[in-house]
């Protein structure tokens, strides 16, 4: 009877403290005690570990609804050998998430295809996983967050949403051009985060191209000159992924006996280069 009332109890302190896991856990782990006649200390330490996990899971959830990848890839579902221009050992150091503790950004320039998001998010995805705050966006989508800010004036506070995450991804820049307004929330964007917090880029223009982007070069050339100071920049080449699928779909259909006359497929003429054009910037 004592007994009850001390589990009881114990119960109950443990759920004023918001310790649920360890709560719901405590009965089977007094009896796995008893069994393994466990010393106090080992059965603590064995209960108290119950609930860090179920912390750790609860935060990696709440960072996984913070970050909003658009995908679930990973590194590991990336195809190098489809992709020989992409310096795997380069992403392989960035995947050790190094690059973070010295606020290194990582840019990936190429055309629309070759896996340049994937890449993103990928070291995204290995971001989360190491316990680290993080946040996707496309460079339409930030512009847009950061307008409609200051209409409402919530400026301070969208700047400070971007600049908290230790890892920012800004995706698909350069496939509109940015007016003045526009390019100055990503300038501000980028100034804020500039040595103090990582951030990957991905566009479709090279790094000589951002003056097509943005009205004012001045704009580019101070954003570009941020954002090379300590970086790492990906040029990738080779055939788009989405294409290559298809004219892969479009030769089997060929081989089934399917009608050439009503396909139609796209190819790519351009060579993939034997080199990688991988530059680190330090």
């Amino acid at each position: 009877m004592i007994e009850d009332s001390i589990y009881q109890k114990l119960r109950s302190h443990l759920g004023y403290l918001h310790l649920s896991a360890t709560a719901l856990a405590l009965s089977s782990e007094l009896d796995y005690a008893k069994e393994k006649n466990l010393s106090h200390t080992a059965f603590l330490e064995r209960l108290l570990g119950i609930e860090v996990e179920a912390a750790i899971g609860r935060r990696q959830i709440i960072l996984e609804n913070i970050a909003a990848l658009p995908a679930p890839w990973r590194l590991s579902d990336f195809d190098f050998d489809a992709q020989p221009s992409i310096d795997k050992k380069m992403v392989n150091e960035l995947s050790t998430l190094r690059f973070l503790e010295d606020a290194t950004n990582v840019m990936f320039i190429g055309p629309p295809g070759v896996g340049k998001t994937m890449l993103a998010i990928g070291l995204a995805r290995a971001s989360i996983d190491a316990g680290y705050r993080t946040y996707y966006t496309t460079a339409a989508d930030l512009v847009a967050k950061c307008h409609k800010a200051a209409l409402e004036g919530k400026w301070s506070s969208v700047m400070r949403n971007y600049a908290t995450p230790k890892l920012l991804i800004i995706d698909e820049m350069g496939y509109l051009p940015l007016a003045s307004e526009a390019a100055a929330a990503l300038f501000q964007v980028i100034t804020t985060r500039y040595l103090k917090s990582s951030t990957i880029l991905t566009t479709n223009l090279s790094v000589g191209a951002w003056g097509k982007i943005f009205d004012d070069p001045m704009v580019a050339a101070a954003m570009l000159d941020r954002l090379l100071h300590r970086s790492v920049v990906f040029n990738i080449e080779g055939e788009s992924y989405r294409m290559r699928s298809h004219r892969e779909r479009y030769e089997r259909l060929v081989g089934k006996g399917g009608d050439k006359k009503n396909l139609t497929t796209y190819s790519s003429n351009k060579p993939i280069s034997p080199n990688h054009s991988t530059e680190e910037f330090q």
